[in-house]
């Protein structure tokens, strides 16, 4: 079955295939990269007023959602100790819902515990969401298209406008090449610096570990719900935590559109 196979198909990858320890060095240390570059577009989307723009913005915050769910079905996948339980734990929040909390477990679960058909369906899903991202992230660049990006002093800038090609594609490919060096340099000399040991134990359902240790990027998201002692209080907290970038539009008042010229900024 998919659950006595899972780990040991990773293994086999990282050992007995060629290059493949390369592949799921580059596979994982890329998801990072990905969080890094993507927080940091949400950063600097909130500072210079992007949010105005509410159709881009939305289908932007949709695409945060669907990558958070993607890359978390791929940390379930290797079948470790902490995959396993952090499956478990997760989903379990889904018992929050009233009424039909647990029945709602039991369905995404395919069982009474995460077992072969979790893994299988969160397979699936790991596949199959990349595939809607990438056309969500079209949708994302033409409704940008639509209106036209924003500069950071927020004034008309026709008058400024040079042609794409040589120098925005030189300057996009000097990024490129950055974030290359810097990814084949995390991914040949530090590895795992991203990983969880715990993670490289086969899954036991009879050994709970001490604390359940996300990846870096849903560090924040975690947080906020073990701050909260009420499981429904934490799981509307964890959902708010993502979900507020869809009130910023709403919340801004201010004739200037960007952060840039306030002072405390």
């Amino acid at each position: 079955t998919g659950t006595s196979l899972a780990f040991y198909s990773i293994t086999h990858l990282a050992r007995d295939i060629n290059l493949g320890w390369l592949t799921q060095n580059i596979h994982a240390s890329g998801a990072s990269m990905f969080f890094i570059f993507m927080y940091l577009h949400i950063a600097r989307g909130m500072y210079y007023g992007s949010y105005l723009y509410k159709k881009t913005w939305f289908v932007g915050v949709l695409l945060f959602l669907l990558t958070t769910l993607t890359a978390f079905m791929g940390y379930i996948l290797p079948w470790g100790q902490m995959s396993f339980w952090a499956a478990t734990v997760i989903t379990n929040l889904i018992s929050t819902v009233p009424y039909i909390g647990n029945t709602l477990v039991e369905w995404v679960w395919g069982g009474y515990s995460v077992e072969n058909p979790t893994l299988i369906r969160v397979f699936t899903l790991h596949f199959t969401l990349p595939f809607i991202i990438s056309t969500l992230t079209i949708i994302h660049m033409m409704l940008l298209h639509e209106t036209g990006s924003n500069n950071p002093t927020g004034l008309n800038s026709n008058t400024d406008k040079i042609s794409f090609h040589p120098y925005y594609t030189y300057k996009d490919l000097l990024g490129l090449i950055w974030l290359f060096i810097l990814l084949f340099m995390t991914t040949l000399m530090a590895p795992n610096i991203f990983s969880e040991p715990e993670n490289y134990s086969i899954a036991d359902p009879l050994s709970t570990p001490k604390h359940i240790k996300p990846e870096w990027y849903f560090l924040f998201a975690y947080a906020i719900l073990r701050a909260i002692p009420n499981k429904l209080g934490g799981v509307l907290a964890l959902a708010a935590s993502i979900l507020i970038l869809m009130v910023i539009p709403a919340l801004h008042t201010s004739k200037q559109r960007s952060m840039t010229f306030r002072p405390t900024s």
